[in-house]
């Protein structure tokens, strides 16, 4: 008998903080109007001084724990897709494991950068399928406002902090990945990079005062490649998953540009209506912006049971990769902790409150 991963839970978090465009306009040569006619995005979510990559983490995988009614101590893995962890080592995912309970699980951190969730659910439900695990806790999360030059209007004004994760549990009914589809192609290596702070370029006083430890972006090379290949890589996945575009319920892409989504929209013929987005009010929160996507559009009811979801990214490297999901969760299931009016907009915790918690 086959198994299969299904997702059984589902959470996410943003922090409080919200950075608008007209706030940026005081810092940058910019301005709502440009901002939002070339990206989409109307504001971004900044995390607190005292909140970190395992943080926000921490509360998305809680969320997710409790929709599914998994206790901790029953997750096998933690995979956390970021290119903002906390440290270069240990992997956050250990982190993540020790403060919500996960004593059983090994935790490892997968870099894919934007692509990074796709990547880690494709490789999380390898694991169930397998039957080396039934559950995988999947998080993908970022925090790229640390590593952002403020004072480049070309970087500064698209990325946003995040987290999202889901549970995939084994099962021997249908459903689950269906298809999925991993690519890279690194002669576009520097296309979006962080250039000091590796073996190629350690730290120094210089990479610092030269700001090599920011991101820096072709923006041009990126979109011509993100528009190709996010194409691409969704037909890809659909085709190995049996389907047809049409046949796919809901699209969930990486939420970067909306003129790249719109491109891409149109290379496949996806009416308007099973494309989610929410880019405007998070902007391009890497890996953690699909399943951050994801998990509002099945608040919103446009996730059912039964349905076929494609996710698609794409990223640094370069990176990309798509999967399709046949949706097998209930998904009016949803925490609420008492006193909270959402997932999204619960009180901030800082990290003393959110360790006493735990």
């Amino acid at each position: 008998m086959t198994t299969n991963a299904v997702i059984t839970g589902w959470g996410m978090y943003a922090p409080s903080r919200i950075l608008t465009n007209d706030e940026l306009s005081r810092m940058v040569d910019t301005s709502d109007e440009w901002i939002v006619s070339r990206t989409g995005i109307r504001e971004r979510r900044i995390a607190a001084d005292d909140q970190t990559t395992n943080t926000l983490s921490v509360l998305a995988a809680r969320d997710a724990l409790a929709v599914a009614g998994i206790d901790p101590v029953d997750i096998d893995l933690v995979i956390v897709g970021t290119c903002s962890p906390d440290y270069p080592l240990p992997a956050t995912a250990v982190l993540v494991a020790r403060d919500i309970g996960a004593t059983r699980a090994a935790g490892f951190d997968l870099q894919a950068a934007c692509s990074g969730f796709v990547f880690a659910l494709a490789t999380g439900s390898s694991f169930v399928r397998s039957g080396m695990y039934r559950n995988v806790l999947v998080i993908g999360v970022e925090v790229l406002s640390r590593f952002l030059d403020w004072s480049d209007r070309n970087t500064c004004v698209l990325f946003g902090d995040g987290a999202g994760a889901v549970i995939l549990s084994a099962s021997d009914g249908p459903g689950g990945l269906l298809g999925f589809e991993m690519f890279s192609d690194g002669t576009g290596w520097d296309g979006i990079i962080v250039p000091a702070g590796g073996s190629a370029c350690p730290a120094s006083p210089q990479t610092s005062a030269d700001g090599g430890h920011f991101i820096h972006m072709a923006g041009r090379d990126v979109y011509r490649y993100a528009t190709r290949q996010l194409a691409e890589s969704a037909g890809a996945a659909v085709r190995s998953a049996g389907l047809t575009i049409e046949s796919i319920d809901q699209f969930v892409f990486h939420q970067a540009n909306l003129r790249i989504i719109e491109n891409v929209q149109k290379q496949l013929g996806i009416p308007s209506e099973k494309v989610y987005l929410n880019l405007e009010k998070y902007g391009n929160t890497s890996a953690a912006s699909v399943p951050m996507a994801l998990v509002e559009a099945v608040a919103e009811g446009r996730i059912k049971e039964g349905d076929r979801v494609l996710m698609a990214a794409f990223g640094s490297g370069y990176t990309a990769g798509a999967a399709v999901v046949e949706w097998t969760a209930d998904p009016t299931r949803a925490f609420v902790a008492p006193g909270e009016q959402t997932r999204m907009g619960r009180p901030q915790m800082t990290a003393p409150e959110l360790a006493g918690a735990l």
